[in-house]
C-alpha cells in the first residue's frame, strides 16, 4: 500500500501545475456547493426563525396564510372557541404587519411589526443584549435588533426615540442575530401598540398560539380545532414551518435556484478532475505500460489512479473548508448567513470523495486498453 501511495503522489506533483489546477477546480467546485447550501440553510433558518423560537403546540392562522409574516385577519371572538376546546389550556393572540418606520430625515423605511403581551408568552425578542423584554410592557416600547440600526436610522440603542405610523416609539430593548429573509426589520412591542403600528382594528388578531393541558394528544386537539371552527389552518410547529419553507424556498424558485448552483459545483468538479486525472494518466501511459509488462495485475494499477484521486479530493475539500470557514464568518453578521453545519460537511466530504472517484473511472478506462508492448518502442 506504501508503494501505491508514493507512485501517486510522484505522477501528481511530477506536473504541480497540472496539480495545481486540479485542486483548484475541486476546491471552486466544493466552495461553490458549500456557499449555495449554506445560503439554502442560512435562507431555511431566517424563514422559520420567529417559529423556532416560539414556544406553543398550535398556530392558529387564516386559511390562506403562507408564512408568519403573512398578515391574516382572526376575529379575537375565536380565542374564547378555542379555549372551549376539549385539552386547550391557554390561547394567546398575536399580531404580525407591515407598518412605516420614520427616519430622521423624514424618509421611511419598511418594517415588520410583531406584537404580543409579555406576560402571555407569546413571540417575543430573544438575544437581547440591551434593556430587557420585560420593558415592551410599557406601551411605546419597541425592541430592535442592532443589525438594522443603521437602516433605522437609529444612533443609540435603550432610550432611542422614533415614530412608527407617526406614533412616537422608544426603543426599550436591542438584540442580536434577529434577522428577517426579507430583510426588513423586525420591531417588537406589545399587543395594544402592534394594533395601532400597524393599523389592525381592536377586534382583529394575526394569529393565536395554543398550548395544550398536559397529557392532552396534539393531533386529536388539532383535529377538533378544525371540526369545529372553519376558515383556519390549526398547525403543529413543524407543520408551519414546513410550509413557510415550501412557500419561499419552492413556489418562489429562490430553492431551487440554490439547489440548481450547488449540482453545478459538483458538475463543474468532476469535469475538472477527471480531464486532470485523465491527462495526468496519459501522460504517464509508458509508466503503467511499463507495470503491466512486469506483471502487475489491473486491480494494483487501478488502487494507483484511485489513490490519486483521493489524494485530491482531501487536499482539495481541506482548503475548501478553510475558505467555507471564513466565508460563514464573514456573512454572520450579514443580511443573509451563509451557515454550514457539521452534517452538510461530512456530506460533502462523502460527496467529493465520490466526484473524485468517478472522475478517476476515466483514466482507469484508458490504462486498462494500453498494450504493454508500447515499452518496447521507448
Amino acid at each position: 500500500m506504501s508503494l501505491v501511495f508514493t507512485l501517486a503522489l510522484r505522477n501528481l506533483f511530477q506536473d504541480r501545475l497540472r496539480f495545481i489546477a486540479s485542486l483548484m477546480g475541486i476546491g471552486f467546485s466544493v466552495v461553490l456547493v458549500l456557499v449555495q447550501m449554506g445560503l439554502y440553510f442560512g435562507f431555511s433558518g431566517m424563514i422559520t426563525t420567529m417559529i423556532d423560537h416560539t414556544s406553543t403546540d398550535l398556530w392558529i392562522v387564516s386559511t390562506g396564510a403562507k408564512y408568519f409574516e403573512d398578515l391574516s385577519l382572526l376575529n379575537t371572538r375565536m380565542r374564547d372557541r378555542l379555549l372551549a376546546i376539549e385539552g386547550v389550556s391557554e390561547v394567546v393572540p398575536g399580531v404580525v404587519g407591515f407598518s412605516a418606520w420614520s427616519l430622521p430625515d423624514g424618509a421611511m423605511t419598511s418594517v415588520v411589526v410583531v406584537g404580543s403581551d409579555v406576560a402571555d408568552h407569546g413571540v417575543s425578542p430573544w438575544n437581547v443584549v440591551e434593556g430587557t423584554a420585560q420593558s415592551l410592557a410599557t406601551p411605546g416600547t419597541v425592541a430592535i435588533d442592532r443589525t438594522y440600526f443603521d437602516r433605522l436610522g437609529v444612533s443609540g440603542g435603550v432610550g432611542a426615540t422614533a415614530q412608527i405610523r407617526a406614533l412616537p416609539v422608544t426603543v426599550g430593548a436591542v438584540t442580536d442575530g434577529i434577522r428577517s429573509f426579507t430583510t426588513t426589520p423586525y420591531v417588537f412591542t406589545d399587543l395594544r401598540g402592534a394594533r395601532a403600528y400597524i393599523g389592525l382594528p381592536g377586534g382583529f388578531t394575526s394569529h393565536f398560539l395554543v398550548r395544550l393541558k398536559p397529557g392532552a394528544d396534539i393531533e386529536r386537539t388539532r383535529q377538533n380545532i378544525l371540526s369545529n371552527i372553519s376558515g383556519i389552518q390549526a398547525l403543529t410547529p413543524d407543520q408551519f414551518r414546513e410550509q413557510s419553507r415550501s412557500f419561499w424556498l419552492f413556489s418562489t424558485g429562490a430553492g431551487a435556484a440554490l439547489v440548481a448552483g450547488a449540482l453545478l459545483g459538483v458538475i463543474v468538479g468532476t469535469v475538472i478532475v477527471a480531464q486532470t486525472l485523465y491527462s495526468s494518466t496519459k501522460d504517464h501511459l509508458y509508466e503503467f505500460a511499463t507495470l503491466r509488462a512486469m506483471g502487475a495485475s489491473n486491480s494494483y494499477i487501478y488502487q494507483v489512479i484511485i489513490c490519486q484521486a483521493l489524494v485530491n479530493a482531501i487536499i482539495g475539500f481541506v482548503i475548501a473548508a478553510l475558505i467555507g470557514a471564513a466565508i460563514v464568518h464573514f456573512t454572520a453578521k450579514s443580511a443573509l448567513q451563509v451557515v454550514i453545519t457539521p452534517n452538510l460537511i461530512i456530506e460533502l466530504f462523502v460527496v467529493t470523495i465520490f466526484m473524485c472517484i468517478v472522475s478517476a473511472i476515466t483514466a482507469i478506462f484508458r490504462v486498462v486498453r494500453v498494450d504493454p508492448a508500447i515499452v518496447l518502442t521507448r
